[in-house]
């Protein structure tokens, strides 16, 4: 009986003392598998970092050169050597003489009409914020998939 309880208690340490060297094991293994898996993120978003910074420089050097084309070309308007026309359709049916000259230039024999400065840097005002919208736009979309194609 002696032997048979020495022999039980023996089984029982050596099932414990496995379990346990077990289950030590078995923490650094997953300990070393969640450090791999955070050094691969890691390497992930400093990858994402980098592309959102240059694309973010990209856009800012983009939006600083059409900042300064706008500058340069409402000076031209207020200066006047840039002038906005656009088509005018006309209601008015006087006979031409006979002897009117054909019209020269692209304008193509229609008549045009010149718009007023502030009304012409207004309407560009509003195709720059468009144009700066959409290139933004553009930008996260191209950082959107970026990131999900690294994921």
């Amino acid at each position: 009986m002696k032997g048979l309880l020495s022999g039980l208690i023996a089984l029982l340490l050596t099932f414990g003392g496995g379990y346990f060297y077990g289950k030590h094991v078995e923490k650094e293994a997953q300990q070393a598998e969640v450090d791999r898996l955070n050094t691969q993120a890691r390497v992930k978003e400093a990858a994402l970092v980098t592309a959102v910074n240059t694309t973010a420089d990209t856009l800012r050097k983009t939006n600083e050169k059409a900042k300064i084309a706008a500058q340069q070309r409402d000076a031209a308007i207020t200066a006047g050597t840039y002038k906005l026309r656009v088509p005018v359709k006309t209601t008015c049916s006087l006979p031409a003489a006979p002897d009117t000259p054909a019209p020269t230039g692209d304008s193509g024999g229609e008549t045009r009409a010149e718009l007023d400065p502030a009304f012409g840097k207004a309407l560009f005002e509003i195709t720059d914020e468009g144009n700066r919208a959409i290139e933004k736009l553009n930008a996260c979309i191209t950082l959107y998939n970026n990131a999900r194609s690294a994921q």
